[in-house]
């Protein structure tokens, strides 16, 4: 079996407001095969800064119960040290959902440069303060045109 690139993602939640709408739009690049879950942890820091994780299949929790679908066949590779170091970087009165997933659509890619006798050089993603300045920048080109 061949993987795809591995990536985590932390998207965090100002003043521990998480609600689990992102589920649906997760949940939609999953079932199109763009992506797998790996694994999937939530962390929360209080207001004093005591932090923990929480595990997502906690059916009692109604911010959770949208992502019960997604876990099934999760392979939890992210260590406690992983989780640690997620948490020790949100602020006071945040959270955090840790998303490590696999990029299906690069597994075609993967075998046919294997195939072609391609090899991968460089890979790496764009950080997201540049990100968020392209964005407005794309945003405020559209409003002028």
């Amino acid at each position: 079996m061949t993987l795809g690139p591995l990536e985590y993602t932390v998207i965090g939640f100002e003043g521990n407001r998480f609600n689990g709408e992102i589920a649906k739009d997760l949940a939609e690049v999953i079932d199109a095969g763009i992506i797998a879950l790996v694994d999937l942890v939530f962390v929360t820091k209080d207001i004093d800064g005591n932090a923990k994780s929480l595990e997502l299949d906690n059916k009692d929790d109604p911010r959770f119960a949208s992502f019960t679908p997604m876990l099934a066949g999760l392979t939890g590779l992210l260590t406690e040290e992983d989780i640690d170091k997620v948490a020790a970087e949100l602020e006071p009165n945040t959270s955090a959902l840790v998303i490590l997933f696999e990029h299906r659509w690069a597994v075609k890619l993967k075998v046919a440069m294997a195939a072609a006798g391609g090899f991968l050089v460089a890979r790496e993603t764009v950080a997201p303060e540049i990100m968020e300045m392209l964005n407005e920048e794309l945003e405020a080109a559209e409003l002028t045109a």
